[in-house]
């Protein structure tokens, strides 16, 4: 699960701040202060994924990326599915444009989608026809 977005500056100014789960605003702040003074040391060869047990709790990582001059980053739980993740990130964005704002229907899309791949996944995409036309 994504617990929060953030975009922030080089200098570790927030530019965007979304959290998904209540947090004071003292907390945002807090968190924020903590995540770029791990990140703002990170060099630029390393992985994009940071273990942030310290900062969030355990079970959670840092995922970031650092784009002209502002860093994008959120914090899940290790316990999501990264397929999961990208799934629920395409459908709000698909190639650098903003699909859809609206979490409900995200919401509903993520479901469609986690369903028809439950469906999909005990049904034969080979149509009886054809399978018995070649023995199978």
């Amino acid at each position: 699960m994504i617990r929060a977005v953030i975009v922030m500056n080089t200098q570790g100014k927030p530019r965007l701040l979304k959290f998904y789960e209540f947090q004071p605003p003292e907390k945002q702040q807090e968190l924020t202060r903590s995540v770029f003074a791990v990140l703002s040391g990170r060099p630029d060869n390393v992985s994009n994924f940071v273990e942030a047990d310290a900062i969030f709790g355990p079970g959670t990582r840092l995922i970031y990326n650092n784009q002209m001059k502002t860093t994008v980053f959120m914090y899940v739980e290790l316990g999501s599915s990264y397929v999961q993740m990208h799934t629920i990130l395409d459908e709000i964005i698909f190639g650098g444009q903003v699909l859809e704002t609206s979490s409900e229907r995200v919401l509903k899309a993520v479901e469609e989608i986690s369903r028809l791949e439950k469906s999909s996944s005990s049904v034969s995409f080979v149509p009886k026809s054809v399978s018995g036309r070649f023995g199978r």
